[in-house]
């Protein structure tokens, strides 16, 4: 049968120039960067092997194979694509120029051992993800890699002789030459191979910038390869996209380029309505261009700006405030950890946190739209605060394709691979009001738990991976980005002791613990000392505060760490097995609610029941400053003192107290 099939794409091979009427022409999957320049082109023949122009490609179908899994990766039905005037039509990444006739996602075609084929049929005839080989209905097919790895399965199923396997770097194309071979040579969009066929006059469209504000006035200007001939060149477009209407600009949407001429402006005016609609994008494409001419680039994006976006009264994680963003805290949520301690403490905790007849799950396509909202800017309400480059990011730049380049996603402070969290066949966002209900043992649901996601860099997002946290970055853990201002550690660490507790199976861990190979998840991250520390570095702040009643409202349940980040502690830390009370964490400059312990101490102590920016002074008996500190709210101050008596002097404003300590 083998042998059938391979004598069967022979034949093809060798007589397609003369009995075919469609070919793959030429193959770029791999482009320099970021692969944003990959393009597949086909190109239709007469019977007598010459070049048929303006030749319909209903009822053919692209499909692409990859190797690593023998299966299906993307499936392009062609059906409406219409060759050119040199029988050509290409396909690819948006920056591909001449701009492609069907627009393929970066990285959309893949490099490594994979197969490209052309058959007659429909797009539903090869799902994906299949296995489905229809060589019956094979009209056109190689092989192809970066490397020199075959996808010989591939190939056996397809019938591909090793001599159709091409390997090709990031400089270079796959090209059809006018035999019916294939050589690797510099990339050939959008025009014959061998550089004969019919001159095209290719329309160049160029805005000043990449994007305006809600006011902005610019012109758009059109450029032809050669002179226009014959007759005025009209060319109609369009700006429209989404939200952004005709109604948001002012201008024409016809230019006119004389008989001699090569290039015309057209003046825009983005209209400021004074109402905050969120930034938008206006898509340039144009409408039918005349017989003769084409696009060098086409479906042009432009961002615009919002003028009239909307602050919050409190600050960015980088320049936080406190007090500002009032807790609503339900009366009674906590009451029943009053004098709790130890296991119990943990336990009574957690029966408030996944309480399954109160607390509600989500779906992760959910995720979306409470981060737009959790994680906003407070100084741009159409921006999300990525949380480990401490920096703004457009809600526009929702990651919604395969490239994380520029884009913001949903980052899992409890790592995925690491909790086992499973994201739902069914996944639809369905909003605030449609929940499913969860417990502590249904570790899955943690993929959805609004209190360990945040808006991240996709990028950075990458970068951290499943790694643990650690005050340096290795192969195992994560520290951010070199120069990082820590703005996000307290933030990670509460959102940690939160998942500890709100999950049975989870479990925080000193030291370095390796992820368990082979897909199975460990359940355990570290480091729960670094935590520890940073939770009293990075104090709590409005910001995340804010977050916590957003999704309270969601999900009906709080992160405790939050509103009581001294709690850390007492379930995990230093006072463990030491009575709970929630008057440890008040917020008043209140002389009996002030906390300076453990006392006696060895090597640190915590200050707490304080509230905004406050300083810490360590003198010894003959009034000697030793060490001092500032914070906000509380603190975790590490010591190397000689045994001794000592005074910790705490200013806040214009009050102080003075305490005693011992260190032994």
């Amino acid at each position: 049968m083998f042998q059938k099939l391979l004598t069967y794409f022979f034949l093809i091979c060798v007589s397609y120039g003369f009995s075919q009427t469609v070919v793959i022409n030429e193959l770029d999957a791999d482009t320099p960067g970021t692969d944003v320049k990959e393009f597949v082109e086909l190109k239709s023949f007469d019977a007598g092997g010459i070049a048929l122009p303006n030749y319909p490609l209903d009822g053919y179908v692209l499909v692409f194979y990859r190797a690593s899994t023998n299966s299906i990766y993307r499936t392009i039905d062609l059906d409406g694509l219409v060759t050119d005037i040199n029988g050509i039509v290409l396909l690819g990444n948006s920056q591909v120029s001449p701009t492609p006739a069907f627009i393929i996602p970066n990285n959309g075609i893949q490099n490594t051992s994979c197969v490209v084929t052309l058959y007659l049929g429909n797009g539903t005839d090869f799902p994906l993800d299949s296995a489905t080989f229809d060589v019956p209905n094979l009209v056109d097919a190689f092989a192809h890699s970066n490397n020199t790895t075959q996808p010989t399965y591939l190939m056996g199923q397809l019938g591909i002789p090793s001599t159709s396997f091409y390997t090709e770097n990031d400089v270079n194309s796959i090209q059809r030459k006018n035999d019916g071979t294939y050589e690797v040579k510099t990339p050939t969009p959008g025009v014959n191979n061998d550089g004969s066929g019919i001159p095209i006059n290719y329309i160049s469209v160029s805005f000043p910038q990449t994007s305006f504000t809600e006011g902005d006035s610019f012109n758009i200007t059109f450029t032809t390869s050669e002179p226009v001939q014959n007759e005025n060149l009209i060319l109609n477009f369009t700006l429209a996209n989404g939200n952004f209407t005709n109604l948001d600009f002012s201008g024409g949407l016809t230019v006119v380029i004389p008989v001699g001429e090569t290039t015309v402006q057209n003046g825009i005016n983005i209209i400021n309505d004074g109402i905050d609609e969120g930034d938008e994008e206006m898509l340039f494409k144009f409408q039918t261009i005349p017989f003769g001419y084409s696009a060098n680039n086409d479906n042009i994006l432009i961002r615009v700006y919002d003028i009239n976006f909307a602050t919050d009264p409190w600050g960015t994680p980088l320049n936080p405030t406190d007090g500002i963003v009032t807790p609503q805290i339900p009366a009674g949520y906590y009451d029943s950890l009053e004098g709790l301690s130890g296991a119990t403490l943990k336990q009574a905790v957690q029966d408030i946190i996944a309480n399954p007849a109160v607390v509600r799950l989500h779906s992760y396509a959910d995720m979306w739209e409470v981060l737009r909202d959790a994680d906003r800017n407070p100084e741009n309400n159409n921006q999300i605060w990525a949380m480990y480059i401490e920096a703004p990011m457009a809600k526009l730049d929702q990651q919604n394709t395969s490239s994380i380049v520029g884009k913001w996603n949903r980052e899992h402070i409890f790592p995925q691979s690491r909790g086992g969290f499973v994201i739902p066949e069914i996944n639809i966002a369905d909003g605030i009001n449609f929940w499913t209900s969860t417990s502590a043992s249904n570790t899955v649901d943690g993929v959805s738990d609004a209190h360990h996601i945040r808006a991240e860099s996709g990028q950075e997002n990458s970068s951290r991976g499943n790694k643990n946290f650690g005050n340096t970055t290795t192969s195992t853990t994560y520290s951010g980005y070199s120069g990082n201002f820590g703005s996000w550690k307290g933030d990670v660490s509460r959102a940690l002791f939160y998942m500890g507790v709100r999950f049975s199976d989870l479990n925080l861990v000193n030291g370095d613990p390796a992820e368990l190979s082979g897909g199975n998840p460990s359940f355990q991250i570290g480091d729960l000392a670094t935590l520890l520390t940073w939770n009293t570095q990075d104090p709590r702040d409005d910001f995340e505060m804010n977050r916590n009643n957003i999704i309270y409202n969601w999900q009906m349940n709080r992160n405790p760490f939050i509103d009581y980040p001294l709690l850390a502690d007492y379930i995990y830390g230093a006072n463990f097995g030491q009575p709970w009370f929630a008057a440890l964490s008040s917020t008043t400059f209140d002389a009996n609610a002030i906390k300076v312990y453990p006392n006696p101490t060895t090597d640190y102590i915590v200050i707490s029941g304080l509230s905004g920016s406050s300083k810490a002074e360590i003198y010894n008996v003959t009034g000697q400053l030793i060490q001092e500190t500032t914070f906000t709210n509380e603190t975790r101050m590490d010591l190397s003192l000689a045994a001794g008596v000592y005074l910790v002097k705490v200013s806040n404003g214009n009050q102080s107290l003075t305490r005693k300590i011992v260190v032994k």
